[in-house]
C-alpha cells in the first residue's frame, strides 16, 4: 500500500497528518506529479481521474479522494479520528476546511494555468468571499470544537489554514480572527503538522 501525493496539496497533507498522529507506519508517502492539466502516468493509471491523494493498494482498486483515503486508513487503524458521539460535528467542520481549500487551490490553479489576460477576477473574488465566509464561521460557531479532543475536522482546518499561508501570504486571513489564529499557531506545532509542512 502506497499514499500517492504531492507535498503542497492540502489534501494530501490531510492524509499524511492523519498518519502520523494515528502511527501508521506501514503505508509509505510517494511523491508524483498532479496538475488540473494531467499528472504523470503513475497516477492516471491509479487513479483515472488523475487527482491525489490516492491510495494505491495490493489487494484492491486504488482508493480516493481525501475524505475517503482518511475514513479507510482510520478505520484500518481503528484511531478513532472520526468519533462517532460527534461524527457530523467531526463531517461537517472536516468540509469546512476542505471547501476553503478548494476555493483557494481553484485560485492558484487559475493564475498558474491560464494567460492574465483570461484571468477572471470576479470569480477570484468569489472563491476568496468563501474562504472568509467559512474562516468568519469558524471562529463565530466552531471553537469549542477546535479546542476537543483531536479528529478528522480539526486535521482538515488546520490544513486548509496552512495553504492560505502557503499560498495566499498576501491576504491576512488572522485579521479580525485573533481566536482562530491562536488555535492555529498552537495545532501547527504538533509533530504531524511540522512533519507534513511544505517548504
Amino acid at each position: 500500500m502506497e499514499l500517492l501525493g504531492s507535498d503542497a496539496s492540502p489534501f494530501v497533507r490531510k492524509a499524511r497528518v492523519l498518519v502520523a498522529e494515528a502511527g501508521i507506519i506501514d503505508v509509505p508517502y510517494v511523491q508524483v506529479t498532479a496538475t488540473p492539466m494531467g499528472g504523470e502516468d503513475r497516477l492516471n493509471s491509479a487513479n483515472p481521474l488523475g487527482k491525489i491523494p490516492a491510495l494505491a493498494r495490493e489487494d484492491g482498486p486504488t482508493i480516493y479522494d481525501s475524505n475517503v483515503v482518511c475514513r479507510f486508513l482510520d478505520d484500518r487503524a481503528q484511531a478513532g479520528f472520526y468519533p462517532a458521539g460527534r461524527l457530523w460535528e467531526c463531517l461537517t467542520l472536516e468540509a469546512t476546511g476542505d471547501g476553503i481549500m478548494e476555493a483557494a487551490v481553484g485560485i492558484v490553479y487559475e493564475k498558474r494555468l491560464r494567460p492574465e489576460e483570461l484571468w477572471w477576477n470576479d470569480w477570484f473574488d468569489a472563491q476568496w468571499v468563501k474562504v472568509t465566509r467559512s474562516l468568519d464561521a469558524l471562529e463565530r460557531q466552531w471553537m469549542s470544537h477546535l479546542y476537543g479532543p483531536v479528529d478528522m475536522g480539526q486535521i482538515s482546518v488546520a490544513c486548509a489554514l496552512g495553504y492560505l499561508d502557503l499560498r495566499h501570504k498576501d491576504r491576512d486571513w488572522r485579521a479580525g480572527r485573533d481566536a482562530l489564529a491562536t488555535w492555529y499557531a498552537k495545532f501547527a506545532e504538533r509533530p504531524s503538522m511540522v512533519g507534513t509542512a511544505p517548504e
